[in-house]
């Protein structure tokens, strides 16, 4: 069994057990009641690339990546060195996420929050807005064709954005013929994590320019950055290269130099 498959099964299984506790239909109200989101989309277009950070204990591959970890002082730096967007893993088994964060992260900033979460029921998409995220990430690996489209259509019911995230040619025209407007290009095979840009210059050719293109992981210098940009990617999701550092403001600054104006 491959990582992607091992998640999905244990996802299954809590979500399951999290749907007896709070109904989709209690979680819908909730969410309802919420105030507006910042704009996802918009905010990561305002630069000339957009950069996603990253908040992520650990990870299959990697194992632990930051200790101590305080998601709160994380994205203070992310923040301050300017980053546009924040990515926060929800996946508590795997990647050590959990609510918790999302909600105090919520409140230490404004800036628009990523629900980064193997999506696979409509509840975790109203529980995304119940949270304050402003845009859901939805696997194109994970879902057929008719439950991408149906996830789509809650999203914006729900006043969100989706990050529809593609690991090949053949899982990039399924996102387009879904109408996403948002495609991330995730540069890591979920089934043995090893990274290659070569990816993101591969699918980015089937993207059409009026959809933001995302080039996710395996990002670590700013000869990267330049070269998905080469590509067509107007943003980039980065995390484990930069949590990796002592300083976190300064290796955005770092990584984003060839494409952002100096302070």
């Amino acid at each position: 069994m491959n990582w992607l498959q091992q998640i999905l099964e244990n996802k299954r299984a809590e979500i399951a057990q999290r749907k007896q506790s709070v109904s989709i239909g209690s979680m819908r109200m909730k969410a309802e009641r919420g105030d507006l989101v910042p704009p996802f989309e918009q905010t990561l277009r305002s630069v000339p690339v957009g950069l996603i950070a990253e908040v992520k204990r650990k990870s299959p591959s990697a194992g632990v990546i930051r200790e101590p970890f305080d998601p709160i002082e994380i994205v203070a730096a992310y923040e301050k060195a300017g980053a546009n967007a924040i990515s926060v893993l929800m996946d508590e088994r795997f990647f050590g996420g959990s609510e918790k964060d999302l909600r105090a992260i919520r409140k230490a900033t404004n800036l628009p929050l990523l629900y980064k979460e193997f999506v696979i029921d409509e509840w975790q998409i109203w529980h995304a807005r119940f949270l304050g995220a402003s845009a859901v990430l939805f696997i194109v690996a994970a879902l057929d064709d008719a439950t991408l489209k149906k996830f789509l259509h809650a999203c914006r019911e729900a006043r969100m954005e989706a990050l529809v995230e593609v690991h090949n040619e053949a899982e990039a025209k399924r996102a387009v013929a879904a109408g996403s407007k948002i495609i991330g290009v995730n540069n890591r095979d979920l089934k043995t994590f090893q990274t290659s840009l070569e990816v993101t210059e591969k699918v980015a050719r089937l993207i059409p320019r009026s959809t933001l293109l995302v080039s996710e992981s395996g990002i670590k210098t700013p000869d990267d950055v330049m070269r998905v940009r080469n590509a067509g990617a107007g943003a980039v999701l980065v995390g484990e290269s930069l949590l990796r550092q002592s300083d976190l403001a300064e290796a955005v600054r770092f990584l984003m130099s060839s494409v952002w104006a100096p302070a």
